[in-house]
């Protein structure tokens, strides 16, 4: 049994919604760290270039690709897939990770936080995926591995949290749901629909833990946050052969807080 080879993306191509901050640059990390070609894209240019460009400097110049574009919608996906081809005729592994978050009281919750979270946590990872499912096919069909899409859940999606992000909730679970029945009718075709669920890491999205991460540790029966390595070792996992088997299914990454709270 080869555990390193089962473990290595040498060769593979990647893409990372959202891969230029947070729990995305930590994913991107872990994939160019096994040899992985990825390419990231965000909204905020500036950020996505730069982010490409010092991981380039680390792991090899031109390993680490930005392609700003906005994935709410399918236009905009469209335009990332075009840009995408002009640089590769395949992709291995695809990885939904780009989203939002919306906190309003229940009386006040507005129409655009609903739409605005729902856009981006539900539909595009679905249109992207139906996008780009010509290009993973490809994939499979060059490399003789199977491709890999990986979407981006919560444990919000799988228990609660006190706030009012009533979209947010509703967007986790439903990617958790949406990724078994995306994996059921991909697998036969060589494509391996799962899903991360990750609890506190310290992002743009998780202020608290990113701000006062001592202060929670109380609440993670591990007694920390989420560290990078975490979350690109699960990447990992899922992206290489070594989770070929995981189809449909929901890794939770969170140090225990889903079943302690």
């Amino acid at each position: 049994m080869d555990i390193p080879a089962l473990f290595s993306l040498d060769g593979r191509v990647a893409l990372v919604t959202g891969g230029s901050r947070g729990i995305g640059r930590m994913i991107t990390e872990g994939l160019l760290a096994q040899g992985a070609t990825v390419y990231i894209t965000a909204r905020k240019e500036e950020a996505c270039r730069a982010t490409a460009a010092e991981l380039s400097t680390i792991h090899g110049e031109g390993r680490c690709v930005a392609l700003p574009h906005d994935i709410s919608t399918t236009a905009g996906i469209a335009a990332l897939l075009k840009a995408f081809r002009e640089h590769e005729d395949h992709l291995d592994v695809l990885v939904n990770n780009a989203g939002a978050a919306w906190g309003e009281p229940f009386d006040e919750f507005s129409e655009s936080g609903w739409d605005k979270v729902m856009d981006l946590n539900v539909k595009a990872p679905f249109f992207l995926t139906q996008a780009a499912k010509g290009l993973l096919l490809a994939g499979r069909e060059q490399t003789g591995h199977l491709a890999k899409v990986i979407n981006i859940a919560s444990i919000d999606g799988l228990s609660l949290n006190p706030m009012e992000t009533y979209s947010y909730h509703a967007s986790k679970a439903g990617i958790v749901h949406l990724t078994k029945r995306m994996a059921m009718r991909l697998a036969p075709e060589g494509i391996i629909v799962s899903a991360i669920a990750p609890g506190a890491f310290a992002s743009s999205m998780n202020k608290e833990a990113r701000d006062h991460g001592d202060q929670i540790t109380g609440q993670i029966p591990s007694g920390r946050i989420g560290r990078p390595e975490d979350m690109a070792g699960a990447a990992v996992y899922l992206a290489s052969d070594a989770g070929d088997y995981v189809v449909g299914s929901t890794l939770t990454v969170d140090g225990g807080v889903t079943i302690a709270r």
